[in-house]
């Protein structure tokens, strides 16, 4: 009777020994085969986006979910176990055929493809934007968020949205690109399957909320926001980082009510559609409703998008007397003049003089 007993329980401690190595074998290779790669034969590449703050186990799952891992769970132990903790945001392009250490490496690197949020500067024309929005998301194509741009079926919807900002201005014929001067200079964050009218949209509607504050004094001054958005902009392009904005917008008032052309570099380059450090004489040429050397008045509409600096001063200009301004490259130094004469002579001691 006891040696049957004790033969059962040798049985029963036989049989749990080889169910354990069992599993601990089956769990190795299965661990293992985990962190092999989704498919080593795969020559597709895929753009991940790795937020910032993101933790261990969020960067598994958002692996998982582009196919570049098998198991997020499988990740997450793995880099904890090798301490692997040192893993950096941003927009990496990995491959279903790599494994999980060589994942841990790339984002270990940092060498990321684009930036993990997009940053519309100030002085921006829209050409500009859409060269950022496809830096930022390098599935994008250019082409295709300026037909977007200029996509009048969007522009109505965008007029229908936001009624107080996007008017039937932005359509007037001589338009060059409707939403020139729309797009609010912020930073923004999209995930890689955002597409473009959102991303668009969003920033319109950072303008819309960003002038409401300017609602009451425009409504005073009888200005619309199109011309509003417009005199924002001459002046945020013409501002140095030493310039009293609110004096350049003085100076395009008192062109305006001496019905004097506003004769300011950066229409003529936008009309050419090119980025130049100097404007040349035959630039001032070029035939464009927004050339304001050619053309009195306000160009047609924005010539880029503006800050909040700039859309002060074009509702509270400086009140002087000035009709001429000039700025030294150099320095960004301003120099302000009431008469032709006195413009002349600050342009030979600061410019032509330092060239």
């Amino acid at each position: 009777m006891k040696k049957s007993k004790s033969k059962m329980i040798t049985i029963i401690i036989s049989s749990i020994a080889v169910v354990l190595v069992a599993l601990t074998v089956g769990g190795y290779f299965y661990v293992n085969s985990q962190l092999q790669a989704v498919n080593a034969a795969s020559q597709k590449s895929v753009i991940v986006n790795i937020p910032k703050g993101s933790k261990i186990s969020e960067i598994g799952d958002i692996l998982e979910e582009n196919n570049v891992i098998n198991s997020s769970m499988i990740f997450t132990y793995y880099v904890k176990y090798k301490n692997e903790t040192n893993l950096k945001a941003g927009k990496y392009k990995l491959s279903p055929s790599m494994t999980v250490e060589q994942v841990v490496n790339e984002l270990k690197k940092g060498q990321v493809i684009a930036p993990s949020k997009l940053i519309i500067p100030e002085g921006y024309t829209l050409d500009q934007i859409a060269d950022r929005m496809v830096n930022y998301q390098p599935t994008l194509k250019k082409e295709d968020i300026l037909k977007t741009m200029d996509d009048k079926a969007f522009i109505n919807e965008l007029i229908t949205k936001y009624p107080d900002t996007v008017t039937n201005d932005v359509l007037a014929a001589n338009i060059k690109h409707p939403l020139e001067g729309y797009l609010y200079p912020a930073t923004y964050e999209y995930s890689d399957k955002t597409d473009i009218k959102t991303m668009l949209s969003d920033m319109v509607q950072a303008t819309d909320t960003n002038i409401q504050p300017y609602k009451a004094e425009r409504t005073k001054q009888k200005m619309s926001v199109h011309k509003f958005l417009t005199m924002s902009s001459l002046v945020e392009k013409e501002a140095t980082a030493n310039v009293d904005r609110n004096k350049i917008s003085s100076v395009f008032y008192n062109r305006l009510k001496v019905n004097m052309p506003l004769q300011t570099d950066p229409t003529v380059l936008y009309a050419l559609g090119k980025h130049k450090s100097r404007t040349l004489y035959q630039d001032l040429k070029v035939d464009s409703p927004y050339n304001t050397y050619k053309n009195k008045g306000l160009p047609p509409g924005p010539i880029s998008n503006s800050g909040q600096t700039s859309m002060k001063a074009a509702l509270h200009p400086t009140q002087t007397d000035y009709l001429y301004f000039l700025a030294n490259q150099k320095t960004g130094q301003v120099y302000f003049s009431k008469t032709l004469e006195e413009h002349n002579k600050l342009k030979e001691e600061h410019i032509t003089n330092n060239q």
